[in-house]
């Protein structure tokens, strides 16, 4: 599975399934430890477009602002 993350604070993720036959573009928000830690999934679509959408509106970065994760 690929995955990228912010390269300002690591907590805001994109990762590629295969759900289905298809694959998926999957954004999640991750808390910090002293929050309890874990994730929120926000939304999952199918195409780049979709994605940099689902960025604008719910995360405060953008497609040129996500990394590889290592």
């Amino acid at each position: 599975m690929r995955e990228w993350v912010c390269g300002c604070c690591g907590r805001w993720r994109v990762s590629v399934e295969l759900i289905r036959g298809r694959y998926r573009y999957r954004l999640a928000h991750r808390y910090r430890p002293e929050f309890g830690g874990g994730a929120n999934v926000v939304g999952e679509v199918a195409t780049v477009a979709e994605l940099e959408e689902l960025l604008r509106r719910h995360a405060p970065v953008g497609l040129a602002d996500l990394r590889e994760a290592a």
